[in-house]
């Protein structure tokens, strides 16, 4: 016999702790006659004869004191590995990537990390700033999870949709164009400010433009909102963003939006990513829901 099943070692295991055949047969719930059988395999296995009879009790060899703590971690591994449902986020001591915008991570990820704190104290979480070019790379990337918009999923990747909201045009709370509805030729009287990070927001704003034979002009590019939120607060620039960001932006900077003087907005479609090398990790499993819960309920989305 050249290999050894999970079933003999653990009768091995059972045999060696009780140091009696009759004990470990009603343990393992098999007949006399099966567990000798079964300690025969063994003893031609091992080359040893692994519990030896002295009267009515058996003693261990010294190859079968050897192998019983080598046998019981490697059948304590074995069953971690089907005990995909006992996860602890307590007793969970793991580092994880998130990928997002920096709005999320100013405005939203220090609730989700203040919870952590409580729920799951030996969970670690580096952040990066989410580029869109990384989404078909996932599964190559560094990361576990990531928060983006997106209308379609590149192949081995999950996602869990979060929301949808349509943009709107922010300005400062004091803006001439603050009072009134807007008119697309008198926002185009005032420059816009548009964010460079994070993946494209307004593009589409260009394209309807254009297709009127219009354009305007973008006086200042910035790589976080909150530098956008700080300068539109002190201007007369535009910018044009999704609706929950803006939401978020006026409970902290002196802001107003309005809804877009356009036919037809595109909507945002909001998702938490992640690749299929995860898909079946407990703990990611885990985190990745709360993370999905805590950002739906923080994210003010149409549903």
């Amino acid at each position: 016999m050249n290999r050894l099943n999970l079933n003999l070692l653990r009768a091995l295991v059972v045999m060696l702790e009780e140091r009696n055949l009759t004990r470990a047969a009603d343990r393992l719930h098999l007949t006399q006659s099966a567990i000798s059988r079964q300690l025969g395999q063994l003893r031609e296995h091992f080359n040893d004869p692994l519990l030896i009879r002295e009267g009515n009790l058996y003693l261990l060899s010294a190859r079968a004191q050897q192998l019983l703590p080598k046998i019981q971690v490697i059948l304590g591994e074995v069953d971690e590995l089907s005990e995909g449902d006992s996860f602890n986020p307590a007793e969970c001591e793991r580092r994880f990537s998130f990928a997002c915008t920096d709005h999320v991570a100013q405005f939203i990820f220090p609730d989700i990390l203040s919870h952590l704190q409580e729920v799951a104290p030996g969970v670690d979480i580096t952040f990066e700033m989410w580029r869109p070019e990384w989404l078909p790379r996932l599964g190559q990337m560094p990361l576990d999870l990531a928060s983006t918009t997106t209308t379609q999923l590149p192949e081995n990747v999950f996602s869990e949709h979060i929301g949808q909201d349509s943009p709107v045009c922010l300005m400062a709370a004091d803006h001439p164009l603050a009072q009134q509805p807007l008119q697309l030729q008198a926002m185009l009287a005032f420059a816009f400010l548009r964010l460079n990070s994070g993946g494209d927001k307004d593009s589409f704003f260009d394209r309807a433009l254009e297709r009127q034979g219009l354009a305007r002009r973008i006086q200042f590019e910035v790589p976080f909102f909150s530098a956008a939120f700080q300068v539109l607060s002190g201007s007369r620039l535009l910018m044009i963003l999704p609706k929950h960001i803006a939401e978020n932006a006026l409970e902290h900077f002196p802001l107003h939006y309005a809804p877009l003087p356009l036919p037809e907005v595109p909507k945002n479609q909001y998702h938490l990513c992640w690749h299929a090398l995860h898909a079946q990790d407990p703990a990611h499993s885990w985190l990745r829901n709360l993370i999905a819960r805590m950002l739906r309920e923080r994210m003010y989305l149409d549903t």
